[in-house]
């Protein structure tokens, strides 16, 4: 018995081992793993800040003004709903003018921003060059677990991804942020789709992150695509199987409903970004985009199908960048022997290879890092192509955003087979790539400089795109807004010889020239290459006007309305040379057009009050005081608020309505002093009628006394107002009857004169008589608190005195203030 159990017990301390040393290698393994990874994204993220460290001392450049800086949706001007009905740069989607760009989540991206840190541009540098930070983090997780690439090369991926010089206008140009941020949503919504362990909530929780997505930048909506057809890439061989063998296997039903789930949600997402255009599709002019609107399909198809081409040759070698393609950068194709179509050839030949190889490796699915870029660089890409619609750009760097991860990826996997098939080759891969990401580096360095303001940004590119007649109109205009007229006349010609029916640079010359004939045949050049051109009609009216042409200034002015109905400066201008009689037709239509903006109302409001209307304009200067108090948030406000405050407060002072005066100045005191808080308001509101209430005693004291000087105290007869008048009133009528009785007897005047001696003795005050009582009388038990109703046309009410329950009465100076006080800050009288 006693040598089993020692048998046991031997045989039970042995396992006990064997699991304790089965245990320990898998804790040792993780530790290693996790400080690889944690290396890789460090890495990564720190190259990526430094890339872009110098593009942080930027300013507001070429759509960054409109966008950000004049846009009503990010400095707060807007209301918080008007973010999801207005376009990209603030115009709602219904006008006719709209982009139709719907970017929602990067508009409120610049508005927490401007909540933040107001209008000073190196937040927003900063901003964007963290999200590029984590985008490239992303990548780097997304070619490791997705594409599948090892990792030294997936970490050469997320570099040359991080220090790519195409990305320089999505990063350093704050606008860019839309495709920074879809691509950060692109990235995740990829990683939670394809992660190893799939379930109903990481597919919902993909197509949601998708959703968002396309709420950043239209191009989010192609990541569904792009799960939808990497999906059934990877299941190709159950599928297959499942064919062959006529049986349904678990994998391939959940692939069914996961793709059910992703085309109708993708069908529901088209549907509803079609339903945002409103029934109409964004419209561009032949400048934006010439090939679109050449005849010849032909033409078109070859001139799209370079462009592709070579954007992606921007991808490889990314040399000759410019914020702006425009106009002349890049000619149309109209020939099949234009050796430009070589370029088209090759990467249409590279394009066929990798689709082939693709296609005979999905059985065994050996290339998948090459698939998985493949189709991020087309599908990606595929809404920018000028294949499916047509778009307002020839070439824009910021698109190749996302496309770039593609081109990485299948980069990093050509160095990846390279560096296994060639052992003796790796000297040469390793030195190549980094001369590659050094070169990468310094362009990216340099490129940052060039967006550092707006007039570096246009000579450097101008540099670069000699040809191109946008980019000298452009620089004619910061010339011209830094008074070099002759400088910004030479660039404006210059556009025009490059494009002969640039209407813009005609209308800018005409502005310039000293000479009224030469400024006019100008303008009428503008209105004849462009009849729609609002401008040319405004400036051309101007024109007319200065030199005594009204009748044309007139036509000129009414054409610009039909034209722009929301041309404000057109309806000044006419309401100045129309008859007076029209003139308030003219006013209501500026209101009409825009109802939001103060000025307008308050410049009615003169215009009524110089005529005589004081009541009309009294309500149009209080709704010049609602919006400015509605409209604080934007730059200047205390001149806004204080005009429209002054003139209201002189209009109701003209109308004898003080009561109205005091109550609209303790409002506006309130509003100014920043004090929402209904408690905090009631107990300003408190002090402050107080303060007045006491002005108004010492008021009454000054004129209870005397102007001459007298030694003698005054009682409270003296201060009582109905006694006083009493008093005068008696002094009056009997001045009227000394005079009247002058040819009278002696005896009466004599009688007279001996009562007004016993008054002055009477008046004497003598201290013995002065009571203490009398002397500690209350001003307020005599004095009659009046209640201001002359606004309402009532008669005046008195109120009793003050009881000894201390309840508080209504004053004239202002209404009482009951517990909830918030609309003393909302809402205007």
């Amino acid at each position: 018995m006693c040598k089993f159990r020692n048998v046991t017990l031997r045989v039970r301390t042995l396992k006990m081992k064997r699991r304790a040393a089965a245990t320990l290698p898998m804790v040792r393994e993780e530790s290693p793993r996790f400080n690889r990874d944690l290396a890789l994204y460090g890495t990564v993220v720190i190259t990526a800040v430094l890339s872009y460290i110098n593009s942080l001392n930027g300013e507001f450049v070429h759509d960054d003004i409109p966008a950000v800086v004049m846009n009503p949706d990010v400095i707060g001007t807007n209301s918080l709903r008007k973010v999801f009905e207005n376009d990209f740069w603030g115009t709602p989607m219904s006008d006719v003018n709209s982009h139709k760009s719907y970017r929602p989540l990067t508009t409120l991206s610049f508005r927490l921003n401007h909540v933040l840190s107001g209008l000073k541009p190196w937040w927003y540098h900063a901003s964007n060059v963290v999200l590029h930070a984590i985008c490239c983090a992303l990548v780097a997780r997304a070619c490791v677990t997705v594409a599948r690439l090892q990792r030294p090369f997936a970490l050469l991926a997320a570099l040359l991804f991080a220090v790519h010089p195409v990305h320089t206008e999505a990063v350093a140009g704050i606008v860019g942020r839309a495709d920074v941020l879809a691509c950060i949503l692109f990235l995740s919504s990829l990683l939670l789709y394809h992660r190893p362990a799939k379930n109903k909530k990481c597919v919902w929780l993909s197509i949601m992150l998708g959703a968002l997505s396309m709420l950043a930048k239209e191009t989010g909506f192609t990541i569904l695509v792009l799960n939808l057809v990497f999906d059934l890439y990877r299941c190709w061989p159950f599928m297959r199987k499942s064919l062959s063998t006529m049986k349904m296997e678990n994998q391939c039903t959940r692939l069914i409903i996961r793709v059910m789930k992703v085309t109708v949600s993708l069908a529901l997402l088209i549907s509803v970004r079609l339903a945002v255009l409103q029934g109409s599709w964004p419209t561009f002019s032949n400048q934006d985009n010439p090939a679109a609107f050449h005849p010849n399909f032909f033409v078109r198809l070859m001139t799209f199908c370079y462009l592709a081409a070579f954007n992606w040759w921007l991808l490889l070698c990314p040399w000759t960048l410019s914020h702006d393609w425009q106009m002349s950068s890049v000619p149309i194709i109209t020939s099949a022997w234009d050796p430009r179509n070589l370029l088209t050839c090759a990467a249409l030949g590279a394009m066929l290879l990798l689709c082939y190889r693709c296609v005979a490796d999905m059985q065994v699915q050996r290339h998948t890092p090459a698939v998985i870029g493949l189709m991020i660089l087309v599908i990606s890409f595929l809404p920018a192509s000028n294949m499916f619609v047509t778009v307002g750009f020839v070439i824009a760097e910021r698109v190749l955003y996302i496309p770039s991860v593609g081109s990485v990826i299948i980069t990093a996997y050509g160095a990846q087979l390279m560096w296994c098939s060639k052992p003796g080759a790796k000297a040469f891969i390793v030195v190549g790539f980094a001369v590659l990401a050094a070169s990468s580096v310094a362009k990216t360095y340099k490129r940052n400089a060039d967006w550092r303001d707006r007039a570096s940004l246009l000579r450097a590119d101008l540099v670069t795109l000699p040809e191109n007649a946008k980019l000298h109109y452009n620089f004619g205009n910061f010339l011209r807004e830094t008074d070099q007229h002759d400088g910004a006349i030479h660039h404006y010609k210059e556009a025009i010889r490059l494009w002969p029916t640039y209407a813009s640079a005609h209308n800018n010359i005409g502005t310039l020239v000293n000479s009224v004939d030469n400024a006019e045949e100008h303008f009428l050049q503008a209105i004849k290459y462009n009849r729609g051109h609002v401008n040319a009609h405004y400036n051309l009216a101007k024109l007319y006007k200065k030199s005594g042409h009204k009748d044309l200034a007139i036509r000129m002015l009414e054409k610009c309305n039909w034209l722009q109905p929301h041309f404000i400066l057109a309806h000044l201008e006419l309401m100045a040379l129309k008859p007076p009689a029209e003139q308030p037709a003219i006013m209501q239509r500026i209101i009409r057009v825009d109802p939001e903006n103060w000025e307008h109302y308050l410049l009615f409001g003169k215009w009524l009050k110089n005529k005589g209307i004081p009541a009309a304009a009294s309500k149009l200067f209080i709704k010049a005081v609602r919006l400015s108090f509605k409209h604080r948030a934007v730059a200047r406000a205390d001149q806004m608020d204080l005009l429209s405050v002054r003139s209201a407060a002189l209009m109701y002072r003209s109308m004898g309505q003080k009561g109205r005066i005091l109550q609209l100045l303790t409002r506006w005191h309130t509003w100014r002093r920043g004090w929402y808080n209904a408690a905090t308001t009631h107990m300003y509101l408190r002090e402050w009628r107080l303060k007045m209430e006491l002005e108004g005693r010492v008021r009454i004291y000054s004129e209870a006394v005397s102007s001459s000087k007298s030694t003698t105290c005054f009682d409270h007869n003296q201060l009582s107002v109905k006694e006083k008048k009493a008093n005068e009133d008696k002094k009056q009528n009997n001045n009227k009857l000394v005079t009247n009785n002058k040819d009278k007897k002696p005896n009466q005047a004599n009688v007279v004169n001996n009562k007004k001696s016993d008054n002055k003795k009477n008046s004497v005050c003598v201290c013995k008589t002065c009571g203490t009582k009398q002397k500690n009388v209350s001003i307020s038990s005599q004095l009659k608190n009046i209640h201001n109703k002359s606004d309402a046309g009532l008669k005046a009410k008195t109120f009793s005195k003050v009881r000894k329950d201390k309840k508080v009465t209504k004053t004239n100076v202002i209404p009482s203030i009951g517990a909830p006080l918030e609309h003393i800050t909302i809402k205007m009288i």
